[in-house]
């Protein structure tokens, strides 16, 4: 059986998807009610259970959440990150372009020359290919180069394909995730977190 190319996602946030779902029955919510009435139409149910996971299972949200609009490779290099722009790309049906980037990266980590030329296939059949399933937005050009690189496969034959998805991506989807409702939402939270976390460390006996 033929395992998906693109990252599971989703698989970190399977455990805690229940405990979450309680803590948000139940009003144990950490911001307040507008806030989530505003997350939830503006931006879409899966989104916000993505963030919201993020939010309670991060040590070092704040920070993290902050970094994430210094420049597009920070984002990259965050998990959380990486998590949190991949749900922004489903509520707008262009998530294979981050999911193709996502299966280069671990591409480049195969050193089983056999297994290199297997990936490479499939890589191509679910993101490169015309009309394939998972189709990126490269051109004619750049998809018929990577159809040649194919026949001699190396760790560097999606590159310039991978290239120009992640070109794509930093210009017309990251500065519209940065401008979306939901991150500028957690943007306001998490600086209000960092003033209150250095308060504390300021009074630390009245905090304790």
């Amino acid at each position: 059986m033929t395992l998906p190319l693109a990252v599971n996602l989703n698989q970190e946030f399977e455990e805690s998807a229940s405990l979450i779902t309680q803590q948000v029955m139940c009003g144990l919510c950490y911001f307040p009610s507008e806030f989530w009435l505003g997350f939830m139409l503006g931006i879409g149910l899966l989104f916000y259970f993505k963030i919201l996971t993020i939010f309670l299972f991060s040590k070092n949200f704040s920070e993290d959440v902050l970094a994430w609009r210094e420049s597009f490779d920070l984002l990259l290099n965050s998990k959380n990150g990486v998590a949190a722009f991949h749900a922004f790309l489903k509520t707008e049906f262009s998530e294979e372009n981050l999911e193709f980037w996502l299966a280069c990266e671990e591409f480049k980590k195969i050193r089983s020359a056999t297994k290199l030329a297997s990936r490479a296939h499939r890589i191509f059949e679910e993101f490169i290919h015309s009309e394939a399933p998972k189709e990126v937005n490269i051109d004619h050009e750049t998809r018929e180069l990577t159809r040649t690189n194919l026949q001699a496969t190396t760790a560097t034959c999606f590159d310039v394909a991978q290239g120009k998805t992640r070109t794509l991506m930093e210009k017309d989807s990251y500065p519209r995730f940065l401008k979306s409702p939901a991150y500028q939402d957690l943007v306001a939270q998490a600086t209000a977190a960092s003033a209150s976390a250095s308060s504390c460390s300021l009074a630390e006996p009245l905090c304790t």
